[in-house]
């Protein structure tokens, strides 16, 4: 699931933390919220969801109506492959949203446009302009053919100089020319009403150049959702398996080689039941950024992992002693199958530096703090992200 889209349906038990907007817009539409309790202990309002379609999350966070997710269960590896297609779902859409807002300030400060301005004072385009949606669309309507003129002029440079790059593999090459039209797709409508109301006019190369740029550089960022959903898949397995060596170690207390019993599939179901009883849980979460108008917060991410762990300490350090590890005689993709080969959950934790070193390629701030609330034994583990 590469782009966030390819799965139909998700089966995860989320709870959602709605923004003011969101809230409104489903309280509008006489839908109940629910008040529930996060990992922190904090009590909030919102939804719940346990089977969802991923194209409803992403417009739901297009369109600013998340503020969190969070999932809370006793083990993640029987629900792998949705967790990991929730949270590039969640990455995707944030840098689709910070790629449509980067374009429109850029094109609102193009000389064309200061000059429309300046003539059409009753008809500014800029931070302030609000047009509404059926207004937008019902004037993009009659512009379709210009539409695809100006999508193709996007992207056929851009498309050319990725078949010429000989540092791309072919995979990697369809994965952009891919990746490419998904940005564009995503861009809003007043951004497209902006670019044919310029089209073909002066100044009208220097929107081009604006776009084609734009869209290389989030190209280039489309490869992080990946890096971001193996991250915290290894960094949950490792948290529940944990949390399934204690409770084994408990259940089965004086038999030899009690962490191999996890691996038993009925024993590790009485493991996974204690856990329940005992809501002695891994929790998950994604706190998303702001909107437009919430200056600092643009373009942001954290996740953060919960889990209750006498060894705080211990974990920390493991985790900070791996973000400084040497990853460059081994790639991402020789490294991942050496991991899985080998078996060993812990290993998950060098793909953190993995991840700083891919980041930092592409000029995406990422920081990892391991820190134990005061008030509990939980350990956490946050991962801050600014795609701005």
């Amino acid at each position: 699931m590469s782009a966030g889209d390819k799965k139909f349906m998700l089966d995860l038990p989320l709870k959602i933390v709605l923004t003011d907007d969101g809230a409104s817009h489903f309280i509008s539409r006489k839908q109940k919220l629910l008040r529930f309790k996060l990992a922190e202990g904090v009590e909030e309002y919102g939804i719940g969801l346990s089977h969802f379609s991923p194209a409803s999350i992403q417009n739901m966070i297009m369109v600013d109506y998340i503020s969190k997710i969070e999932i809370s269960m006793p083990e993640f590896v029987s629900h792998r492959q949705d967790i990991m297609d929730l949270s590039k779902i969640i990455v995707y859409s944030i840098l689709y949203q910070q790629f449509d807002r980067e374009i429109y300030e850029a094109l609102i400060k193009c000389d064309c446009v200061r000059v429309h301005n300046r003539q059409n004072p009753r008809q500014l385009i800029d931070e302030q302009t609000r047009i509404p949606d059926a207004q937008l669309r019902k004037h993009l309507a009659i512009k379709d053919n210009t539409i695809q003129q100006c999508r193709q002029m996007i992207l056929d440079p851009v498309w050319k100089a990725i078949m010429a790059n000989e540092e791309y593999s072919p995979e990697e090459k369809n994965v952009f020319l891919l990746m490419t039209e998904k940005f564009l797709n995503r861009l809003s409508l007043m951004n497209w009403y902006i670019i044919t109301l310029f089209y073909k006019k002066n100044g009208f190369d220097a929107m081009l150049s604006i776009l084609r740029m734009t869209l290389k550089e989030y190209m280039d960022k489309s490869k992080i959702p990946e890096y971001i959903s193996l991250m915290i898949m290894e960094l949950a397995l490792n948290c529940e398996n944990t949390n399934m060596r204690k409770e084994a170690n408990i259940l089965y207390k004086g038999i030899d080689n009690s962490e191999t019993l996890v691996y038993d599939q009925e024993i590790r179901s009485k493991i996974i039941d204690q856990l329940v009883q005992k809501k002695e849980l891994v929790f998950l979460s994604w706190k998303i950024g702001g909107s437009s108008s919430a200056i600092g917060k643009r373009g942001t991410l954290n996740i953060t992992l919960y889990n209750k762990a006498d060894e705080f300490q211990e974990v920390k350090d493991d985790i900070e002693s791996k973000m400084s590890a040497n990853t460059s005689k081994t790639s991402i993709v020789d490294f991942y199958k050496q991991m899985e080969d080998e078996g060993d959950t812990g290993l998950g934790l060098y793909y953190m530096s993995y991840l700083d070193d891919a980041c930092k390629k592409v000029g995406v701030k990422f920081e990892s703090i391991v820190n134990q609330f005061s008030s509990s034994d939980l350990t956490v583990i946050n991962m801050k992200f600014n795609f701005s």
